[in-house]
């Protein structure tokens, strides 16, 4: 287990100011996500939230900031579309859509694998909540792709019947005081048959909002993807 490093509260920005929009087309909808590409980078990570507020979430913005500064290009995209959101916060259906989700990580995969500054690069999936489910989904049906997946306090056991069809090194944080949780990621654990970690934050909540807790999960995907994309 790795213990929390000592250091002050994490200062979250709000904003990326470096990168660009991108739309990624699907057969359905039109999805909008962020791309950075830093330069020389050794590999692209895609970002993958249960709601549509992935590439507005401060805790990804951190995460996707730490990775630029090791050299890894990233895309925060909105799962879900403007509308589709709002629906969301009433009911919460779509959010728990693995098969939605997880086709729509696949198609912003593709559109990755067709651009010609990322095409180039071992792709990996950092995700959170029930986007980490459906990443793994996407990740079993697209093994020739995908060199790597982290889940940050993910519900990874939602991917089911295709944990066992995941070929990626595959690394699941759970915060320490993220009891349920941590009981799920460990069922899910048992069910991956790739190479596979798990790693647990002790003090850390759900959200890890505690000083030093989301720096943990940085560097312990940035690491994991380091390892795993340019190897």
């Amino acid at each position: 287990m790795l213990a929390s490093s000592a250091c002050t509260k994490d200062k979250v920005p709000m904003t990326d100011s470096q990168g660009k929009d991108v739309q990624i087309t699907t057969p359905f909808v039109s999805l909008t996500g962020h791309l950075r590409i830093p330069e020389n980078s050794a590999g692209v990570v895609l970002f993958a939230h249960g709601s549509g507020s992935s590439r507005h979430s401060p805790r990804n913005q951190y995460v996707a900031r730490t990775l630029a500064e090791g050299g890894l290009a990233t895309l925060l995209m909105d799962l879900l579309t403007p509308d589709e959101e709002l629906a969301d916060r009433d009911t919460g259906h779509l959010r728990f859509d693995l098969d939605l989700l997880a086709n729509r990580i696949i198609a912003a995969t593709d559109w990755l694998t067709t651009q010609p500054e990322t095409r180039h690069l071992r792709l990996g999936y950092f995700g959170a909540s029930t986007g980490a489910g459906a990443a793994l989904v996407a990740a079993a049906a697209r093994p020739e792709q995908v060199g790597a997946v982290v889940s940050r306090g993910g519900r990874p056991d939602l991917a089911a019947d295709a944990l066992a069809r995941v070929e990626a090194p595959t690394l699941l944080i759970v915060g320490g005081a993220d009891v349920p949780v941590i009981r799920m990621n460990q069922e899910a654990l048992a069910l991956l048959r790739c190479k596979k970690q798990l790693e647990i934050i002790p003090g850390a909540s759900h959200l890890f909002e505690e000083p030093g807790a989301l720096e943990a999960v940085a560097n312990l995907a940035l690491k994991w993807f380091r390892k795993y994309l340019t190897g």
